[in-house]
């Protein structure tokens, strides 16, 4: 569960706090308007595939500006500066020809230098740009490395051409912490806005758009929270006191959810490489599939995909009783056994694929589409899911289909070309790097 249901509702709740903290001039509505504008017009809205939608750039503005209400922390921020931490908040991934889901500073900063709407919203707020792109820079993730020194080096060059830091050394350091609690802020909201249904939805987004393989997503998200709360204690707890009490329990009880899962992983890992745990594929009867049990198990675990993975989710009932539709399952100790995953497919041409996809053998009915492969939270990366691959592939054979379809990350394609598979890209995407490819059988 989210707190709001729609961007409408966030946008409302936006202007209403940016009010009350004296943001209330026509400029700060139409800049808000903008943003939402054009990040739906370039597909960037809520069902963007990717982590960094509109949905997110609004969650960092509202927390951003729950936390300048907060009374304690309002001596260290300057009254006249809370436009600076709005308009960055929301400016911050503005990057609307992304060719990776994650925003690069460096195209963030380039599209506010060129794009006169906010150059112009900038001057009707009174606001120095150089400023904001400074704040910006300081969002920029992870802060160490190369990625920092790049980000110093322009926060610096842009210091040195505003007359608000110029020559300032105390200014400076006054908008570098204002750039770090909007960092910090960037990182929590999302946590903080929901229960962990939606942070882990969140961190699928993120996986799904980074190309990272399901096994690492529990691993890094366990990473990225302990770097916040142990390499950024100060900010990180600054901006949590900001919070009221449920958003900072919904963000405490993801950071455990989280912690909890990866005990469980590990439990896991430790039993296959002990050789205690046996996955076995199995191939299932028409019989089983009528089951309401059964088909219950299975939808459980095909709502753990990323949304953009779960194909023909309207009709998953009836596919599953399709007689033309391949299914095999993954079961833990025997073939008897708790389902902990599922291979699904059928005919290419059941399927409504991607616009941009042209597939030769569509309508020869020689083609036989593997959906995405499904496995529970804590057992990928054990090669369950390349046993129900290949015994998909064997179904699929023996029923004398030609070709296999699907999607896949390009280098995992890549490795099986590499491995003298017969396997070949069809279509590829970007940013998400997720391709279409076909297998001759």
């Amino acid at each position: 569960m989210q707190l709001f249901a729609n961007t409408q509702s966030l946008r409302d709740e936006i202007i209403n706090l940016a009010a009350s903290c004296g943001l209330d001039k026509p400029c700060y509505v139409r800049m808000l308007d903008y943003t939402i504008s054009l990040f739906e017009s370039q597909g960037l809205g809520k069902d963007y595939y990717g982590y960094h939608n509109i949905s997110h750039e609004l969650e960092v503005t509202y927390v951003s500006l729950i936390v300048l209400k907060w009374k304690s922390i309002l001596n260290n921020i300057r009254k006249e500066d809370f436009k600076y931490l709005y308009a960055a908040a929301l400016f911050h991934d503005f990057d609307p020809q992304k060719s990776v889901d994650k925003p690069h500073e460096d195209n963030v900063i380039k599209f506010l230098t060129c794009d006169n709407n906010v150059k112009q919203l900038c001057r009707d707020a009174d606001l120095d740009i150089d400023i904001v792109k400074a704040l910006i820079l300081r969002t920029t993730y992870p802060w160490k490395g190369v990625l920092k020194e790049n980000a110093e080096r322009q926060i610096h060059e842009f210091f040195s051409a505003s007359p608000i830091t110029k020559n300032d050394k105390k200014m400076q350091e006054y908008y570098m912490q204002l750039g770090w609690l909007l960092s910090v802020v960037d990182r929590v909201s999302g946590y903080a806005l929901g229960d962990f249904v939606k942070a882990m939805d969140m961190a699928k987004k993120n996986a799904h758009a980074l190309a990272w393989h399901p096994s690492f997503i529990v691993k890094r998200s366990v990473a990225y929270f302990e770097d916040l709360l142990n390499d950024e204690s100060v900010m990180c707890e600054t901006v949590l006191r900001a919070l009221p009490k449920h958003m900072r329990k919904n963000f405490m009880d993801v950071v455990t959810g989280f912690l909890n899962l990866r005990q469980q992983e590990i439990k896991i890992q430790s039993e296959y490489i002990y050789e205690n745990l046996r996955l076995v594929p199995r191939i299932e009867s028409m019989k089983i599939r009528d089951d309401p049990q059964f088909l219950e198990m299975l939808l459980e675990i095909y709502n753990e995909l990323p949304i953009p993975l779960q194909f023909d989710r309207m009709h998953f009932e009836k596919t599953m009783k399709d007689q033309k539709t391949i299914l095999n399952t993954l079961r833990l100790g025997s073939v008897d056994g708790p389902i902990i995953g599922f291979a699904k497919g059928g005919p290419l041409e059941n399927y409504t694929l991607r616009p941009e996809i042209t597939d030769e053998n569509y309508g020869k009915f020689n083609t036989v589409f593997l959906e995405p492969i499904a496995l529970k939270m804590g057992y990928w990366g054990l090669h369950g899911g390349s046993e129900m691959r290949h015994l998909f592939t064997m179904q699929a054979h023996s029923m004398n289909y030609k070709y296999l379809t699907s999607f896949a990350l390009r280098d995992v394609i890549q490795k099986r070309i590499e491995k003298h598979e017969k396997a070949e890209f069809v279509a590829k995407f970007d940013p998400e790097r997720w391709d279409y490819y076909r297998v001759e059988l």
